[in-house]
């Protein structure tokens, strides 16, 4: 008897097949926001300190999760008192970025101003588990005086969603939980780009939105098959404007002569120096800091996309540089993991494993939660694509 041939079916368009060395969606989703809330907790201990005050508390580079810098008087030691930052604890950018998740798991669709309005304002006045505090409270009480700005605008003050962030500090603050965008526009920097200046509008002005909308940008280009350190620097260039662009085109043609981040800590801060208002004490930030400016930038996306460059999108690499670099290093470390684990690196697990029991977080199922949703948009756009092409040849006709 002649064996009968059978023709395996061929895969749905919006699900192609990968091969076991490129991770599809649900891994790049998965190992992206891990990989932000891990390079959030290794930073976290350390940030607001210098390299040399790092390796001199630490006795070496920082290598894992430590423990507070003041041992155990971090619920009185200052500046940081009362969080217990280290010990595996995320910080508001995490707790940022897990808001921000469950607002997509509620509209379920690409997301605007009104949207933080409407639903990411009340998450931050429901009670949560906050690992810095130790107890349950509402994440308002935990969010810098920068996020607090959004609550403050939006629930008390009615301010047009669009327009709230008019006023607020210049930082990094919107930037820092802008990798779910990015994730839901996978593959597409330009849409997330757009959505993310949208998302940011309630937050954020200036560099700061701007450094919003290029995170985001930088997130989906990773989640490209066949994505590079290189590939996402170019996709965030081609989007980024003034001196965002210009600090991110100095930072990495200075980080591309470097392949350990040992020695490209001094000159990626040489690097942005020039577009950084905060100047060279960060915990005493110079009279014009965090101001608006056409020719300013937030340090830490520059930075971030530095290290990524330097770490060769390796995970361990990019992160434990970001966070051995000081300053904000919590978020130059979410920014840098989210990138380089959305461009597939592997996050440690006995750093992850860790990470999650020390704040009592799952951080597994916001990235299936997500990665659900980025399924459900991209099957809305199709269909509306496709709306939109049905009329528009009805209209201009079949040339």
């Amino acid at each position: 008897m002649t064996p009968t041939t059978v023709t395996p079916a061929a895969p749905a368009p919006s699900l192609p097949t990968h091969s076991p060395s490129t991770p599809g969606l649900d891994e790049r989703v998965a190992r992206a926001l891990v990989g932000a809330a891990v390079g959030d907790a290794l930073g976290g201990p350390v940030e607001g300190w210098t390299p040399e005050q790092i390796a001199e508390r630490h006795g070496g580079r920082v290598t894992g999760i430590v423990g507070p810098w003041h041992g155990d008087a971090w619920r009185t030691a200052r500046p940081v008192a009362p969080y217990h930052k280290g010990d595996g604890h995320v910080t508001d950018d995490t707790l940022m970025t897990h808001a921000l998740i469950r607002v997509y798991e509620k509209v379920r669709d690409h997301l605007d101003a009104y949207a933080v309005a409407d639903h990411l304002v009340p998450d931050l006045l429901a009670p949560r588990w906050i690992p810095e505090l130790e107890a349950e409270a509402l994440p308002l009480q935990r969010i810098f005086l920068a996020e607090k700005w959004i609550v403050a605008r939006l629930h008390y003050g009615h301010v047009d969603p669009r327009e709230a962030g008019a006023g607020n500090i210049v930082n990094c603050g919107a930037a820092m939980y802008m990798a779910p965008v990015g994730l839901v526009n996978a593959a597409h920097p330009e849409a997330a780009y757009a959505e993310a200046l949208e998302v940011a509008a309630p937050h954020q002005s200036s560099y700061g939105r701007e450094a919003a909308g290029v995170f985001a940008a930088a997130v989906a280009a990773a989640c490209r098959p066949g994505a590079t350190p290189g590939t996402v620097i170019d996709a965030a260039l081609a989007l980024a404007k003034d001196g965002t662009r210009a600090a991110i085109e100095a930072v990495c043609e200075v980080a591309a002569h470097h392949d350990d981040f040992e020695s490209a800590l001094l000159p990626l801060r040489e690097a942005v120096t020039p577009f950084d208002t905060v100047g060279p004490d960060y915990r005493s930030p110079a009279l014009g800091a965090r101001r608006p400016s056409r020719l300013h930038a937030v340090e830490e996306l520059p930075v971030a996309l530095g290290m990524l460059l330097v770490g060769g999108g390796d995970y361990r690499r990019t992160v434990l540089g970001s966070v051995n670099y000081g300053r904000d290093c919590d978020s130059i470390a979410t920014m840098s993991g989210a990138l380089a684990g959305a461009l597939g690196g592997e996050v440690p697990h006995d750093w992850a494993a860790a990470v999650a029991a020390a704040s009592r977080l799952d951080l597994e199922a916001p990235a299936r939660a997500l990665a659900r949703v980025a399924r459900e948009v991209f099957a809305r756009d199709l269909e509306r694509r496709a709306a939109h092409a049905e009329a528009f040849t009805a209209l201009a006709g079949g040339r």
